[in-house]
């Protein structure tokens, strides 16, 4: 099938591809199906594209190639919901808020999309108690006792 897509136009992708939301994604949840797509070809960055929106696409990247440590616990609604298995089912993602200049992109550590890579489903999952910002700074972090 086509889709027009906010970075690349118009491709061709193939259902298996796909990635059911079943309760959209926080403010579109009348979005539903969206595409994982690389940005540009030797970067870290992807973006997940809304297959009924061209407009409606989020940068995101692989939160644990930028932030050690970094831990998403998944409740059991959530891997019920995501009809997850195994552990190696599952991809994590986090949405940045792209800045000029760049450096000064943020990432949303405290809403982390979940996808059940095996199955295709995915959510963006709500942290709560959590010490995670919704606008990490993931570049040029001074790590602590640096000068």
């Amino acid at each position: 099938m086509k889709i027009e897509t906010k970075y690349t136009g118009t491709i061709e992708i193939e259902a298996n591809q796909l990635i059911r939301f079943e309760k959209g994604i926080p403010a579109f949840e009348e979005e539903k199906s969206f595409v994982l797509l690389p940005f540009e070809e030797g970067t870290p960055f992807y973006v997940l594209q809304s297959t009924n929106t061209q407009e409606v696409a989020f940068i995101v990247i692989n939160p644990f190639q930028f932030v050690p440590g970094y831990q998403v616990k998944l409740p059991d609604s959530t891997i019920e919901q995501l009809d997850i298995q195994s552990e190696e089912e599952v991809a994590t993602f986090v949405m940045l808020t792209v800045k000029e200049p760049f450096e000064k992109t943020t990432a949303n550590l405290q809403a982390p999309v979940i996808i059940n890579a095996a199955k295709q489903k995915g959510k963006q999952l709500l942290l709560s108690n959590t010490d995670y910002l919704t606008k990490h700074q993931i570049f040029n972090q001074h790590v602590k006792g640096e000068a």
